[in-house]
């Protein structure tokens, strides 16, 4: 965890035809827990520098590390902007983007956001203002970090992966497995063939 990074902007609907909220989040590629997020009116590099700032300091990053965090984004204005730009640089964090026009190069924010927007509880209804949108994705990001069970991290929790628990949690998964197997030979070796 804390090596790299991906953040993302993606909109939310609300109750005025065109009018759009700005979901910020910013994850952990590795272990794929969300260590930052907000939700804003508009698409700002100023609310983009703070997030990944208040993520850098609520993780301990800093530029005394013996290897910088990398923080990977998609090219929008936001990401490009000099104002998050001398923001990383203070925090010793570097940047990486995706190729230009290549829609499957940040594929860990675009996983998230359709698991954002694929949720049963996922309002019906546009939002009805920043409060309440804050609301749902504080219960989301609660949800997915600490309750989720992630295929793509062996299903353990983003959190369990994030802390390290994770690797016990596999460990005692696969004496189970083997104690099962010893026992029931025929039976858990039918399901591997």
């Amino acid at each position: 965890p804390n090596q790299v990074r991906n953040w993302v902007i993606t909109y939310l609907p609300t109750s005025v035809r065109g009018v759009w909220l700005y979901l910020y989040l910013v994850i952990d590629v590795w272990s794929r827990k969300i260590v930052a997020w907000d939700v804003a009116e508009r698409e700002d590099s100023k609310i983009a520098a703070d997030l990944v700032g208040r993520a850098c300091l609520r993780e301990r990053i800093s530029k005394s590390r013996p290897h910088p965090l990398i923080l990977h984004a998609d090219n929008g204005n936001a990401m490009r902007a000099a104002t998050l730009e001398s923001r990383l640089e203070e925090l010793g964090v570097l940047r990486s983007f995706s190729r230009p026009r290549v829609s499957n190069d940040n594929p860990f924010s675009e996983s998230l956001f359709r698991t954002v927007k694929y949720r049963p509880d996922y309002p019906r209804r546009p939002f009805q203002s920043v409060e309440k949108a804050c609301a749902w994705v504080a219960e989301f990001v609660d949800w997915y970090n600490h309750r989720h069970r992630h295929s793509g991290i062996r299903f353990v929790t983003p959190d369990q992966s994030h802390s390290g628990e994770a690797q016990a949690i596999c460990r005692h998964r696969e004496r189970v497995y083997e104690k099962a197997k010893e026992q029931h030979p025929r039976q858990i070796g039918r399901a591997h063939v």
